[in-house]
């Protein structure tokens, strides 16, 4: 770990299970660790050795967790910034690698399961359900960080999909006039879970329709994945064709025939396309 690097390490939705073994093994080897304060779950730093450095993330701002990382490393200190789920979503990423990258550090990203999948695990969920929906939206409402017209909720509620909302649940409300003004009747299920995979864990399911006030009443502000769809309660669905008998002689019969074609026309040992089979 003497190279001049940074890893960001995803440390997942919270069940320190549910943690990757190669994040653990940076935890356990980190001299600096940089974590995402309370959405971090505190008993994944009990993997860091006593001599570590911690830092809150929540109590410096991006300035002081660049000098922490870029000082670090310098020193030859392996140094790590430890963020809750998944870094390639709404982590701010992005502006601290390109500063490290210009000091010549190097950086590496270690992914982690995101909250929405712990989400959608504790609702029995296939998010992608055929005969229902093939496509998952990303997104989350508008508020310090804004959003294109062309990804306002109200347009992306016309493809009809399952739509997940990270940092959203505070405005519940807002989410469903969006929704409904974009085409999604009032009846359509949406989901509430409160820290996926925590002990703490809760779950309020719904319609488009109460949502909003059932949400209210739990006393639901933060920390939790808001996901909207049919995948929820589907009133049908298709079975895939993937491990259908059909489909599986389909592609039996379409392997034969490429073996068939490719016999047929097979490059003769003189031919310049010529390459000896493997033993």
């Amino acid at each position: 770990m003497n190279e001049k690097k940074v890893c960001f390490v995803g440390a997942g939705p919270g069940d320190p299970e549910l943690i990757t073994l190669k994040a653990k093994r940076m935890i356990e080897t980190a001299d600096t660790i940089i974590y995402s304060g309370s959405l971090l779950n505190p008993k994944l730093l009990k993997y860091a050795k006593k001599s570590v450095t911690l830092y809150d993330a929540a109590k410096i701002d991006r300035e002081k967790i660049f000098e922490i990382l870029k000082d670090s490393v310098k020193k030859g200190k392996f140094a790590i910034r430890l963020h809750d789920g998944d870094p390639a979503l709404f982590s701010a990423i992005r502006e601290q690698i390109d500063k490290l990258e210009q000091e010549g550090i190097k950086c590496e990203i270690v992914p982690g399961i995101s909250a929405l999948f712990a989400a959608a695990a504790r609702l029995n969920l296939e998010l992608t359900l055929p005969g229902v929906t093939q496509t998952v939206i990303i997104t989350r409402a508008e508020l310090r960080t804004p959003v294109p017209d062309r990804e306002r909720i109200s347009e992306l509620a016309k493809h009809k999909s399952t739509i997940a909302f990270y940092l959203s649940v505070h405005l519940t409300d807002h989410l469903v006039r969006e929704l409904l003004a974009g085409g999604y009747p009032e009846e359509t299920p949406a989901a509430v879970v409160y820290r996926a995979s925590w002990d703490d864990e809760r779950v309020i399911t719904g319609t488009l329709a109460d949502i909003g006030k059932k949400v209210r009443s739990a006393r639901i502000n933060k920390t939790a994945i808001v996901i909207v769809g049919d995948v929820i309660q589907p009133k049908s669905y298709e079975y895939s064709k993937v491990y259908a008998s059909s489909e599986a002689e389909y592609r039996k019969r379409f392997k034969n025939i490429l073996k068939a074609d490719y016999k047929e026309h097979r490059p003769k040992r003189n031919s310049l396309f010529y390459t000896r089979p493997r033993k």
